[in-house]
């Protein structure tokens, strides 16, 4: 089988795992998948791992209960250490409300390899943005144990890189990303 090394050679670039972590509408999908085109046209070899993907399939057996997210997190840790062992840049991007999810990420993936990227976004901003109306919903009451309405919601306490996407445009916090992980 062919080593990472020999796979990060022939593309060029270290592999990592970077993990966006924030509340729903914070920006993280919409930042990632700007920092993915950028990747590219820098000749790097990314791939988005994204909740509502993942949730509609490999993780539709998966609620939202602590353990059940326990497990969202952990399945996706795991598909994120295959990609960083193929040599690619993976590009998390789930609300992992709880520190004791990330750090499960973290040991899974190795400390080494793994960023934590918080896009921090205050909550009405959050709220604003929220193209689907779950927040809405949520505060309806329509759904239950909702990150930030009626689940806890646990910033990092010393996360790798903040975004603060209410003060940056995408592009500016693209470029602070890659200005970090370069």
């Amino acid at each position: 089988m062919l080593s990472r090394a020999e796979r990060e050679r022939a593309l060029g670039q270290r592999a990592r795992v970077l993990w966006f972590t924030g509340l729903s509408g914070s920006g993280k999908t919409t930042i990632a998948v700007e920092l993915e085109r950028k990747l590219f046209e820098m000749g790097r070899f990314a791939q988005i791992l994204d909740g509502d993907n993942l949730r509609t399939g490999i993780n539709s057996d998966l609620g939202f209960s602590d353990a059940d997210r326990m497990e969202n997190i952990r399945r996706v840790a795991e598909i994120s250490k295959l990609y960083l062992n193929s040599g690619i840049i993976c590009i998390n991007c789930f609300i992992s409300p709880k520190t004791e999810m990330r750090e499960l990420a973290r040991s899974i993936v190795g400390p080494e390899d793994f960023t934590e990227v918080f896009v921090d976004t205050p909550i009405d901003v959050c709220e604003k943005r929220d193209p689907k109306g779950l927040y809405q919903k949520a505060r309806a009451g329509l759904i239950p144990h909702f990150t930030g309405i009626d689940d806890v919601y646990e910033p990092p306490l010393n996360p790798d890189i903040v975004v603060n996407a209410n003060l940056l445009s995408v592009e500016e916090a693209v470029n602070k990303i890659l200005a970090e992980i370069s």
